[in-house]
């Protein structure tokens, strides 16, 4: 399942070079990661609710165009690969004009939140790599 979660540049993602600062796509990939997961059946609140979560081991991410003021980035998140506990997600950054801003690659555990401790990767997020 893919997914594709909208974001407009605002003012204050913009740094002193007058694009997006290299920080910023990590919250648009964070929040893109969030719709994915609603629309898996597992938004962050019914994680919370079931005391899991998960938790990003690693991000590899390549910039390719600067985005500026105003632009209209679409976030794409692909399932990749499954693990036992931790699971693999491809995030690629377009703007409006269909060009690769941003290409991602983020490792995510997960976790039972109560106990600190990594746990197989619940079925709601499971079924999407197979």
């Amino acid at each position: 399942m893919e997914t594709v979660t909208e974001i407009i540049v605002k003012e204050t993602d913009i740094d002193e070079l007058e694009h997006v600062n290299n920080s910023v796509y990590l919250n648009y990939l964070e929040k893109a990661r969030g719709d994915w997961y609603s629309e898996a059946g597992m938004s962050f609140k019914q994680m919370k609710e079931r005391s899991l979560t998960t938790v990003v081991l690693k991000i590899e991410i390549v910039y390719l165009k600067e985005a500026k003021l105003g632009d209209v980035l679409k976030v794409k998140t692909t399932p990749v690969k499954l693990g036992t506990k931790s699971f693999v997600q491809q995030q690629d950054i377009y703007n409006q004009h269909d060009e690769k801003v941003v290409e991602s690659t983020v490792t995510n555990v997960m976790m039972n939140w109560s106990a600190k401790q990594s746990i197989p990767v619940v079925e709601e997020i499971a079924r999407y790599f197979k």
